[in-house]
């Protein structure tokens, strides 16, 4: 179902646009969780430890797609708010071959420097050969992840949330059964699990393109569209690289944190490696909550309707704070339980580890829940350079007292980094918003013929 996010009532528009990304999201967690429940459960700590690393480079890397295709699809959503059939497919021919060349060397890269990369992130010895066979086969999944995001992008940026969602849907049940399959029945270990993630990776990812090409003609481009356009693909590079960009300095800022984290031995790993599971499971429906009031702000920014723009604002505020004390609430009364999921009971330390960094964590989840919507709001009226901004001050001032408190009060001033990079990041957002109001809402229109 395709959606006009510049019509009816601002509150019902945005909650149902948002709720397929919610469930989508969740259940790709769900899944990468599957990964770490079955492994930690099955392969044991150091397993859980290699699998747990291995996955926060794998989010840097698959960062650096999704930010291309959201920095894409933000220029698709103000095409498809101003009508302009033309310019949109032009933008997806551009943006499609953008992102493609930069997915290849992207997965040509991560082999050729798979052991510099784990040395970066100062693997421990007794979990260096596990974590490199997990790396080995997951890799292969970066193309599955190119396609996914950009055509799952293109979709909603057109208003269609639930499509992306049938195949994510399809892709995490099929993950969880691999990964059954393969570890307890076959015996195959991390290798196995790596191997069911890759699989469903790409049903996701060639199932949404092939979707998209048999049943969304009228978005793609003809042989007639086939031709140079310069000034959309400086926007969509304009767009999508400083996205990109912002995508990738937040996750390589959390990437320098885990080899921070790593420094510490196999069980502040294995402790971390489940408790930003669980982070990321709470906090993840207010992420997707960003991306949508993006795409909302995006459609409307095109059609020149900033009222609408100024009511969603304070509307979406209002939901992600409420949204964000209720998970806070819940992550902080049920830390051990939601720990023990992953880890076994024997294993105190590991426990008492993921039970500190979440209930330090999860009380500032509202500072994150802001600083979303800030990104898609600053991405959707083509400031992507703001963006970036927040989160060189999220992620700086995170990995700066990371390192700073780690040396005087050990892995907990770690922990405690995280929201005080989250907060200064939304102080910072909210003051140039407050300084820039109506610059930022000033809609100029499309570029005039002779500018193409």
């Amino acid at each position: 179902m395709y959606r006009d996010l510049t019509k009816g009532n601002i509150t019902k528009t945005i909650i149902l646009f948002v709720l397929p990304m919610m469930a989508g999201n969740l259940l790709q967690q769900f899944y990468n969780i599957a990964d770490t429940l079955i492994v930690g459960r099955f392969l044991g700590s150091n397993a859980l430890a290699a699998v747990g690393s291995a996955y926060t480079l794998m989010t840097f890397l698959t960062s650096i797609l999704l930010g291309l295709s959201m920095g894409a699809g933000a220029l698709f959503s103000i095409y498809q708010g101003q009508g302009d059939t033309q310019r949109l497919k032009a933008a997806v021919l551009h943006a499609f071959g953008l992102i493609f060349v930069i997915a290849a060397v992207l997965n040509v890269g991560v082999y050729l420097f798979i052991d510099p990369i784990m040395a970066f992130l100062h693997v421990p010895k007794q979990v260096y050969p596990l974590m490199r066979d997990y790396l080995w086969i997951i890799f292969a999944g970066v193309g599955a992840a190119f396609l996914y995001n950009f055509f799952a992008g293109l979709l909603r940026a057109m208003g269609n949330s639930s499509v992306p969602l049938i195949f994510l849907s399809i892709s995490a049940c099929l993950n969880i059964g691999l990964d059954l399959l393969f570890v307890l029945v076959f015996g195959w270990g991390v290798k196995g699990a790596a191997g069911a993630t890759v699989i469903a990776q790409y049903a996701a990812g060639l199932g949404i393109t092939l979707y998209t090409f048999i049943r969304c003609k009228n978005f793609l481009p003809s042989r007639t569209d086939l031709r140079w356009n310069g000034h959309i693909l400086r926007e969509i590079c304009s767009l999508s690289i400083l996205t990109c960009v912002q995508q990738s300095v937040m996750n390589f800022g959390i990437l320098m944190v885990q080899g921070l984290v790593n420094s510490f031995g196999p069980v502040i790993m294995a402790a971390f490696a489940a408790a930003v599971k669980i982070d990321s499971f709470a906090y993840m429906p207010v992420q997707d909550f960003g991306n949508a009031f993006s795409t909302f702000v995006a459609q409307n920014y095109g059609a020149g309707k900033e009222e609408r723009i100024r009511i969603g604002i304070k509307k979406s505020v209002q939901l992600t704070l409420l949204f964000c004390i209720f998970v806070s609430a819940v992550v902080v009364l049920f830390a051990r339980p939601l720990m023990l999921l992953f880890v076994q009971p024997q294993e105190t330390e590991i426990l008492a580890e993921g039970v500190k960094y979440l209930r330090i964590v999860a009380l500032f989840y509202w500072g994150i829940g802001c600083l979303f919507l800030l990104y898609g709001f600053y991405r959707a009226v083509k400031r992507p350079g703001m963006s970036v901004v927040l989160t060189v001050i999220s992620l700086g001032m995170r990995v700066l007292l990371a390192y700073l408190l780690s040396a005087f009060v050990g892995v907990t001033g770690i922990w405690a980094a995280i929201p005080v990079g989250w907060i200064l990041a939304d102080v910072t957002g909210l003051v140039y918003y407050r300084c820039h109001k109506k610059d930022l809402m000033k809609f100029t229109g499309p570029p005039l013929e002779g500018e193409l």
